[in-house]
């Protein structure tokens, strides 16, 4: 695989720095919203993606980065959540295991936040902080290099299967 070459600090315009930045603040803004919906950070996270993916590889990074960790959070949250409710409607007591998730929800949460927290200011500053398995999926989809159409071979003949 080929890659882009990834820019420094001083190569990252100052706008660019802020809608990175924004990738993750984003975050934050809408967790007011979230907290009884969790769903709304994630579509926050996918409408903030497709408004800023073309402002650069740097903005299309954080972003998906954003966007991809935010995914097992808003899963873990929701099933938190919908526990939560099917267990009032019924009124069935919360179990050891319903607390379990809620701290292990908790615990995921507060490193998400911090992750967040150090990944927006990195990007301010025109860094790169890569989560763990996230980073390297949003690295992959931002920087590598597509086949051009002069050195993609298409074969026009195919078989009958």
């Amino acid at each position: 695989m080929e890659f882009y070459p990834i820019p420094q600090p001083d190569e990252v315009s100052d706008i660019e720095k802020d809608d990175a930045m924004g990738a993750y603040f984003m975050m934050f803004a809408t967790t007011g919203l979230g907290l009884p919906l969790p769903i709304i950070n994630l579509i926050a996270s996918i409408i903030y993606y497709y408004l800023n993916r073309s402002k650069g590889r740097f903005v299309q990074f954080h972003s998906l980065q954003s966007l991809y960790s935010q995914i097992p959070v808003t899963l873990l949250n929701s099933a938190l959540v919908i526990w939560a409710i099917i267990n009032l409607v019924n009124d069935t007591p919360f179990t050891n295991t319903f607390w379990g998730l809620v701290i292990t929800a908790g615990i995921f949460n507060i490193i998400y936040f911090i992750f967040s927290i150090i990944a927006a200011v990195k990007a301010k500053k025109g860094r790169f902080f890569y989560f763990l398995f996230f980073g390297k999926l949003a690295y992959i989809q931002a920087y590598k290099k597509m086949p051009t159409n002069e050195n993609v071979k298409v074969n026009l003949n195919k078989p009958p299967l």
